[in-house]
C-alpha cells in the first residue's frame, strides 16, 4: 500500500476547510500534515492535525499538495510557498485580482495547479457538455440561470460565468439570470433555445460536501503531474 498523500489545508477554519478535515479523517489515501487558519489557533493540535496561523506559513512541515479555500489576502504567500517547495496547489479562493491571476499563470510553469470557481465533479462534466452543445448548435439562444441561498451576494455566480464563458468561446451570445432564496446550495441551468425546440443542461447541488470531495479528488490526482494549469475535467479519470 502506498503512503498517503500529505495535505496542507489553507483556510482550515472556514466551511470548506472544515469539510476537508472531516472527509480526510476517513480517507486512508490522504493525511493532513498542516491546517492553516487566518488567526492564531486556539489549539495547536486538533484530532492529531497540527494547526498553524497564516503568519507561520513558512514553518509548516513538508507536504505534497495544498488545498486552498481562503481569502485573496492570504493567497500570495501560499502560492509562493508552493512554488518555492515545488509542490502542487488546488485553490478555490475567489476574488483574486489581475496580478494574482497572472502570478497563478506564471506558477503553472513551475508546479501543477488547479484553480476553479466550483469543484463539483458534476459541474466539471456540465461545463464540457455546455461547450459541446454550443459548438453543435450555432445561432441558438443561450441562457444561464442560477439559484443560490439568500446570503450569497455575487450575481451571476462564478460558476454561472464560467459556464457562460465556455458557451461564448464557441460563438454563443449568453444571457444570465440569478435567484437568491432560502438555503439553496446551488443550482445551474444552461438553456439552449432554437426554433421549435429547447435543450436544458442542469446541475443541482444538495450538499456543500460535494465541493470538498471534488477538491480532494483533484488534489489526490494532481500530485506527480507535470507543471501546468489543469482543469477539474482533466483530472476526472
Amino acid at each position: 500500500m502506498s503512503a498517503p498523500t500529505r495535505l496542507l489545508i489553507h483556510g482550515a477554519s472556514g466551511r470548506m476547510g472544515q469539510a476537508l478535515l472531516r472527509l480526510c479523517e476517513d480517507n486512508p489515501a490522504c493525511a493532513v500534515v498542516a491546517a492553516v487558519t487566518q488567526r492564531s489557533p486556539a489549539q495547536r493540535v486538533v484530532d492529531g492535525v497540527p494547526f498553524f496561523a497564516a503568519s507561520e506559513l513558512a514553518a509548516v512541515p513538508a507536504f505534497d499538495v495544498a488545498i486552498d479555500f481562503s481569502l485573496p489576502a492570504g493567497f500570495d504567500a501560499l502560492l509562493e510557498l508552493c512554488r518555492k517547495r515545488g509542490v502542487a496547489l488546488v485553490s478555490g479562493t475567489t476574488g483574486l485580482d489581475e496580478a494574482q491571476r497572472l502570478a497563478l499563470a506564471a506558477a503553472a510553469t513551475r508546479i501543477p495547479l488547479v484553480w476553479a470557481s466550483n469543484f463539483s465533479l458534476g459541474v466539471a462534466v456540465l461545463a464540457e457538455l455546455v461547450e459541446r452543445a454550443a459548438a453543435a448548435l450555432p445561432g441558438w439562444d443561450v441562457d444561464v440561470v442560477e439559484a443560490h441561498h439568500a446570503q450569497k451576494k455575487d450575481a451571476p455566480s462564478g460558476t454561472a460565468l464560467t459556464l457562460g464563458e465556455g458557451a461564448a468561446s464557441h460563438g454563443a451570445k449568453v444571457a444570465y439570470a440569478s435567484l437568491r432564496a432560502g438555503d439553496i446550495v446551488g443550482e445551474h441551468t444552461v438553456q439552449f433555445t432554437g426554433l421549435g425546440e429547447r435543450l436544458e443542461l442542469v446541475h443541482r447541488a444538495g450538499s456543500r460536501d460535494i465541493f470538498a470531495r471534488g477538491a480532494l479528488h483533484a488534489a489526490l490526482r494532481l500530485v506527480g503531474r507535470p507543471p501546468a494549469a489543469y482543469r477539474i475535467r482533466d483530472l476526472l479519470d
